[in-house]
């Protein structure tokens, strides 16, 4: 269902009543109203950074909810969607960071191919509804990920951008992790301390100082 190695990792959750309500609900919803991202993108996450491979993980909170723009990574667009403000920021912050000009697509795929899971806390919304799939069960799914990343026997830095992510942090108690955290990148908050914040020289420092190859982050390539 997830794809790669996440399938045996997951498979007592996937297996759990709550999960299978979740999915009998996806389903409905579906079927009966516009959902993002398509169906078929809905694990992308999963599919395009396996666990043995997830170096990194940037958490968000619902899918855009815009009309094509999910593609099932968090904070990422599909290509030739109009980049959405929190995700300039991201560009912006990456530019002052590493000097990486900001790429023409807002497509975050090659990141997630590079060790990156980008993974909403809810992986599902309504077309113009944001937050519409919450509370439905997606978080103990996504919590039940974290927790099984924080007990990987080789360091992942976690990037926690807001309140909503950071308080995620509890679940991350494997010292060998590194945490990053800092204000979101929305226009509300980006001068809060996000900017200026140099989460991606951050993490690849870290990971190098622990013989791990780290991010090509540029995307303009």
């Amino acid at each position: 269902m997830l794809g790669n190695d996440w399938d045996e990792l997951l498979k007592e959750e996937l297996d759990k009543d709550y999960f299978k309500n979740l999915f009998e609900f996806v389903k409905r919803e579906y079927n009966s109203k516009t959902i993002y991202p398509k169906m078929s993108e809905l694990f992308n996450a999963f599919r395009h950074t396996s666990y043995q491979n997830t170096k990194v993980v940037i958490l968000g909170q619902d899918p855009y909810h815009g009309e094509n723009e999910a593609e099932g990574l968090s904070f990422s667009v599909k290509v030739g969607v109009r980049k959405p403000p929190s995700l300039n920021n991201i560009f912006k912050e990456l530019q002052d960071d590493l000097g990486f000009l900001p790429p023409n697509s807002g497509s975050l795929l090659k990141w997630a191919d590079e060790g990156v899971l980008l993974l909403n806390s809810v992986l599902t919304v309504e077309k113009d509804k944001p937050a519409s799939h919450r509370n439905q069960g997606w978080e103990e799914f996504t919590d039940a990920v974290i927790k099984k990343i924080n007990e990987k026997k080789t360091p992942v830095v976690f990037i926690l951008w807001g309140n909503y992510a950071r308080a995620k942090k509890s679940l991350i108690t494997n010292e060998q992790h590194y945490v990053i955290e800092s204000a979101h990148p929305s226009p509300y908050s980006a001068n809060n301390g996000f900017f200026g914040s140099r989460p991606f020289s951050k993490t690849n420092h870290y990971l190098e100082s622990k013989g791990i190859k780290p991010i090509d982050w540029n995307l303009s390539k």
